[in-house]
């Protein structure tokens, strides 16, 4: 009964998540979430997922495809049973067992208990960016699950690696992460192969002949069913076509911040450059030992994590464990050896290893009372103490969020016109006034059509055409965030005025209609016009009685 090393694990990241300085809001700093959670409430309400899109104004009666449909059921039935403060407990306890289930693998694979606590910081640094009540929390759990089956496979042949057929089954439609696995199982398959072969050439020499190894076979047979399992999905082979194109899109790679290359500037960055060069290291002594399956890994998650920063955290979870065990190694050596040093380092992380009777590990996963109570204080904490105490709210973070302009100007003005605001804030309206609002924009990036995504950039950057694309689409009124640059246009303008400002937000709505405000542009245009011929006559040769040049 007593708490394992993995429980505390878990607790520790709960505490981390709840008690620091952001609180419970962390876990909702993206407004995705708000529009998740719509759609799992859309099936479970209608008993189907939506046809067309039903948030926005500009894709209206468009096929969308929602492709994480089973998350956000998940979503929702937390939403249902206990508003936010059910989503952010789910959302923690999926990054809580992520977590847990690192460091129990970790252990598992032999690294060194204190090694493995060391590579938990490093993980913890490059993916608590990502630590958010999104669909992604599940595709860290599948993603190790993924690791494990398959090193498990590779150290003991057994029947459990054909568990990764149903696991995408399910992957396939709770996140578009799924093409995480196919990707590991492929390129572990063909390194275990060739590590099959390079063990048989050492052993044969001169009489070795090319072949097909048993482990192209094995996992050539995985990988193809692991294919077909993810087509058990609403959309067929149309959803492999989406998630091709939306990893392909160019506004996706050039304009989200996710999808650009490390910068490595910032301190998650600055742990993966660590960890990457590491990686480069250890793939090289282990590819001079005949091991191949583990170094490919880390070679092929390492290039698309220096193509989009967004896969940092599927590289950490790769490499780390490698790494740790490579360092562990180098202990248990240096132990032999008499270090006396490393020997006592190696016999205290010994007694709470896998193979100890002592509570660390030895008693499973999770299978103690800490985590399960550390859930239940946590709920009770947020439904009594959270109406008083800003820690314990679960709600959109208010520094991030216009949740101070929609109190004060109400719903029903926000949702009597057609609004323009960022992606993000379309989002927390979306959940905040569904379904009388409708955006223009959210988060659904992959979605919209390119030229309202350039249209959005534009307005983003107050572009020279800014009041013919707001006419474009019609909109009555704006609420931008203060750092837009159209803000400062919109205030010069005689055609819109300042309603509300706070410092964050700011509401403009037209002082005339569409078309008064078209035909005064009109207007404006012929006496610039006019203005612009009379300064050409008076420059002119004829202005003083000289006849002007044929060309």
């Amino acid at each position: 009964m007593l708490p394992t090393i993995s429980d505390w694990v878990f607790v520790a990241v709960l505490a981390w998540l709840f008690f620091g300085a952001a609180g419970a809001q962390a876990l909702l700093g993206d407004g995705d979430t708000g529009w998740h959670i719509w759609t799992g409430e859309y099936f479970l309400t209608e008993g189907h997922l939506p046809p067309t899109d039903p948030f926005s104004f500009t894709m209206a009666d468009r096929e969308w495809f929602a492709w994480e449909w089973l998350a956000d059921v998940a979503l929702a039935l937390a939403h249902r049973l206990d508003g936010l403060q059910g989503v952010v407990l789910l959302a923690a306890g999926f990054i809580g067992l992520s977590a847990a289930l690192m460091m129990r693998y970790m252990v598992w694979s032999g690294v060194n208990l204190f090694l493995a606590i060391g590579g938990m910081f490093m993980i913890c640094g490059v993916t608590t960016a990502h630590w958010l009540a999104r669909p992604h929390m599940f595709t860290w759990v599948f993603f190790l699950a993924t690791l494990w089956l398959l090193e498990a496979d590779r150290r003991n042949n057994s029947r459990n690696v054909w568990l990764l057929v149903p696991l995408v089954a399910v992957w396939v439609n709770t996140h578009g992460g799924f093409m995480a696995l196919l990707l590991t199982v492929g390129v572990f398959g063909f390194g275990t192969a060739l590590e099959q072969l390079w063990a048989e050439r050492n052993e044969l020499g001169e009489s070795f002949r090319l072949h097909v190894p048993p482990a192209a076979w094995r996992y050539g047979s995985v990988f193809a069913a692991c294919v077909a399992a993810t087509f058990l999905n609403p959309y067929g082979y149309h959803l492999h076509e989406h998630v091709l194109e939306f990893l392909d899109s160019q506004f996706i790679l050039n304009s989200v911040d996710e999808f650009q290359a490390p910068d490595f500037r910032s301190e998650a960055t600055k742990i993966f450059e660590v960890s990457l060069l590491a990686g480069l290291l250890v793939a090289g002594l282990m590819i001079r030992r005949g091991e191949f399956a583990w170094p490919l890994l880390m070679l092929a998650w390492a290039h698309a994590t220096l193509t989009s920063f967004r896969h940092g955290a599927l590289f950490m979870l790769v490499a780390v464990p490698v790494l740790m065990l490579e360092a562990s190694r180098w202990i248990e050596q240096g132990a032999r050896a008499g270090n006396w040093v490393l020997q006592t380092f190696k016999d205290i992380a010994d007694d709470y290893g896998p193979n100890s009777d002592a509570p660390s590990e030895s008693g499973g996963m999770l299978r103690s009372w800490a985590p399960i109570a550390m859930l239940a204080f946590l709920a009770y904490s947020m439904n009594v103490r959270g109406g008083s105490e800003e820690t314990w709210r679960a709600e959109f973070p208010d520094v991030r969020f216009p949740a101070a302009a929609l109190e004060a100007l109400g719903g029903e003005r926000l949702t009597t016109g057609r609004l323009l605001t960022s992606d993000q804030w379309g989002d927390y309206l979306v959940y905040s006034l569904y379904p009388d609002y409708k955006t223009f924009i959210d988060g659904r990036s992959d979605f919209y059509d390119p030229e309202v995504l350039d249209d959005y950039v534009h307005f983003l950057g107050a572009h020279y055409s800014w009041e013919q694309t707001l006419d474009k689409y019609g909109f009555e009124a704006v609420l931008a965030p203060l750092e837009w640059p159209l803000t400062a246009a919109l205030k010069s303008h005689p055609g819109w005025r300042l309603i509300y400002d706070d410092g964050l937000a700011l509401y403009f709505e037209r002082v005339e209609s569409l078309g008064e405000s078209a035909a005064v542009r009109e207007d404006k245009e012929q006496v610039d016009t006019s203005e612009d011929a009379r300064a050409a006559l008076e420059d002119s040769p004829q202005a003083f009685g000289q006849p002007l040049r044929s060309q």
